[in-house]
């Protein structure tokens, strides 16, 4: 019995010298494959995994694509860039849409944005999903009154599903920092395959 545990194992250790020069190849293709993707990852594009229909219906729950970590350090963050949010309090990040930028006054009425007192459309809001949700609410609102003031490095993002989004209007405004990455490219389902607007 020792025997043939012995024999078994010059076998391995002589299989393994043969191969070695294979193995040693494949961990440091697996090395540098991590290496790769971790740089990717950290500096370039962000991975995304949709968890809601906050953003609904630009962006589908379960949608799986990637966001744009290098646009977000060398662009500016521009009113209604679709983001990525790191929320301190969840393990999970946001996606959602910049409402308002720095120093700004932000209400809403009627459900009808105004920055600094003037009126601004929002023009990738799905008017027949808005008329469609308008019907179940009470008040006949898609998003309720409110006004918010913006501080130096505040901005206010909202999600586009404005009756069950959790958002600024609940989290208060985020910091750039909290701000990981903007833009969504959607990779599946295929349908949607694409940028989002």
């Amino acid at each position: 019995m020792k025997e043939t545990i012995k024999d078994k194992l010059a076998v391995v250790i002589v299989w393994l010298m043969l191969r070695w020069d294979d193995i040693k190849d494949t961990i440091w293709t697996v090395f540098i494959t991590c290496v790769v993707c971790l740089m990717i990852t950290t500096w370039f594009f962000k991975p995304v995994i949709v968890k809601g229909t906050s953003m609904h219906p630009e962006v589908h729950d379960k949608s799986i694509g990637f966001s744009s970590i290098i646009a977000k350090n060398l662009q500016e963050i521009q009113r209604f860039d679709i983001v990525v949010i790191d929320l301190d309090s969840k393990e999970e990040n946001l996606i959602k849409r910049v409402i308002g930028l720095p120093n700004e006054t932000i209400r809403y009425e009627n459900s009808k944005l105004y920055v600094n007192g003037q009126l601004v459309e929002e023009p990738f809001l799905d008017s027949e999903y808005v008329a469609q949700q308008v019907k179940k609410t009470t008040d006949g609102l898609f998003t309720k009154n409110f006004t918010y003031i913006l501080g130096e490095d505040e901005y206010f993002c909202l999600g586009d599903n404005r009756l069950v989004s959790m958002d600024s209007r609940y989290y208060g405004p985020f910091r750039r920092d909290n701000i990981l990455s903007k833009g969504v490219f959607v990779l599946y389902p295929f349908a949607d395959f694409g940028a989002a607007r």
